[in-house]
């Protein structure tokens, strides 16, 4: 919410108490006819007030909009609903008070809560000097909570209730988050339809449950399946759309239709390794990977010898390599525009072996994949599967990775260096920083795969601008 230009703006004091004054402006007379609008505030706290009063800021200025809005014709009904509804639920928050609807508070147990609704209602209408309806509607819920459909729950939640988790990421991050939950609510609305959301019962969701159990099962007949956690994730972003927008308008004990629908079923299917004599034979052979994209050749390598996710490496910037370092090094770190998977994904990498020949003729980074992940995954599984790089169809490119942590594993390097080098959470007890670049260093050469030097001089040959320089930096 945005703060008023001014500390102070629409506040007085009188006594020890804060009053939130704000005359109506002239465009909007013929809508509200308060004059000046005095209302107690019920605090002493200046910090308080000035919440408050931006809360009741937004709630008048969404209030006039709405009257001028209905006046004017407008978008028509339905866009006067909405704008009635968040007023009506700002200004009950403003007055210290969850917005319920009517239906709500007539069957409410809680007696005590209706009481101190009714009290200050009439304590800001003799702070006022009249009731006004905006602030009965809002604290007795009187204005009816709009009919939002699927499509338009999901364009709320991507465009406002989700906004933290779409925070840091770079715009093709978001781009990507923001296609999956569009892809699940597409499928819902396929098979069930673009009800409203109010109208969606358990039998809608057992009804799209029902659908993925075909998916799973292979039942639908198409012969085409998907794995359990495939449909789970479907399923859990519509449960996920509709708890999220009843909490959004303050209804969070609703029952969720989707609640408990989701397949037992273990579906993780583990990434296969490359065997170390596969890829000294075959991959790291000279001209292995002659004819395609030199920056792919080069990933391929960082790859081999980090232990990185792809993303990492293709979205290195010019400063996270460090070819000058004591240390020849990358470094993984968040950035403004880009996220980072976990925290423990921040970490120094040591260049060793065909990683550091590979840094030197890329000092730069992988400009033409930057945030293009899956082209950068396209381009490498063709390749791949064109070369009979992969020893099985269950090997990908990610299986360089795990490659990367069973060598450690199997010449005993520490568990927490690993977890380290790996970006993986250490799940014991954590003594110092990890050991110096050096020590890193030291104990990732134990499992380096030898090379012969004609691997980078084939790429010199083909890619002469990439050939490094005295001091490590591409000529």
């Amino acid at each position: 919410m945005k703060r008023s230009r001014s500390a102070e703006r629409y506040l007085r004091r009188r006594g020890e108490h804060w009053h939130y004054y704000r005359r109506v402006p002239k465009k909007y007379e013929r809508y509200d006819d308060r004059g000046t609008i005095r209302l107690a505030l019920g605090t002493t706290s200046q910090e308080t007030a000035r919440i408050r009063r931006d809360e009741l800021v937004a709630a008048d200025d969404a209030y006039w909009g709405a009257m001028a809005l209905a006046g004017a014709g407008g978008e028509g009904s339905r866009t006067l609903a909405f704008q009635r509804y968040e007023a009506a639920r700002t200004a009950a928050l403003a007055s210290g008070f969850r917005y319920r609807p009517l239906e709500q508070l007539i069957g409410e147990q809680d007696i005590e809560d209706v009481v101190r609704r009714l009290l200050a209602v009439e304590a800001q209408g003799r702070s006022q000097g009249e009731l006004h309806l905006g602030r009965i509607e809002a604290l007795l819920g009187g204005v009816e909570e709009p009919e939002v459909t699927v499509s338009e729950a999901l364009d709320l939640y991507l465009r406002e209730i989700a906004i933290d988790d779409q925070y840091g990421k770079s715009d093709a991050q978001a781009y990507q988050w923001r296609k999956v939950k569009r892809l699940s609510i597409s499928y819902f609305i396929e098979q069930v339809g673009d009800l409203r959301l109010s109208e969606i019962t358990r039998e809608h969701a057992l009804k799209y449950h029902r659908y993925w159990s075909g998916r799973v099962t292979g039942a639908d007949g198409d012969g085409k399946t998907v794995k359990p956690n495939t449909a789970n994730r479907h399923l859990g972003n519509i449960r996920l759309l509709y708890s999220a927008y009843y909490k959004h308008v303050g209804e969070e004990n609703r029952q969720n239709p989707f609640r408990n629908l989701f397949f037992k079923a273990k579906s993780r299917t583990e990434v296969p390794a490359f065997p170390d004599d596969w890829v000294r034979g075959r991959i790291l052979a000279p001209g292995a990977l002659i004819g395609i994209r030199a920056e792919l050749q080069l990933i391929t390598y960082l790859l081999i010898e980090t232990g990185c996710r792809p993303s990492e490496i293709i979205n290195l910037q010019p400063g996270d390599i460090r070819l000058d370092a004591e240390i020849p090094c990358i470094s993984i770190r968040p950035r403004e525009a880009r996220e980072i998977k976990t925290e423990a994904s921040i970490r120094d990498i040591p260049l060793v072996g065909v990683a550091l020949e590979a840094a030197r003729r890329s000092p730069t980074g992988f400009p033409h994949y930057h945030e293009r992940g899956e082209l950068f995954s396209a381009n490498m599984m063709k390749a791949f599967r064109a070369r009979g790089l992969f020893p099985t169809p269950e090997h990908v490119i990610y299986s360089f990775r795990h490659a990367f942590e069973q060598r450690m594993q199997e010449a005993n390097i520490d568990y927490g260096l690993r977890c380290l080098l790996m970006g993986h959470r250490n799940t014991r007890p954590s003594y110092g920083d990890g050991g110096s670049m050096a020590y890193r260093r030291d104990e990732l050469l134990k499992i380096a795969h030898p090379f012969l030097p004609e691997v980078f001089s084939r790429i010199d040959e083909a890619f002469p601008d990439r050939a490094p320089s005295v001091g490590g930096r591409a000529g």
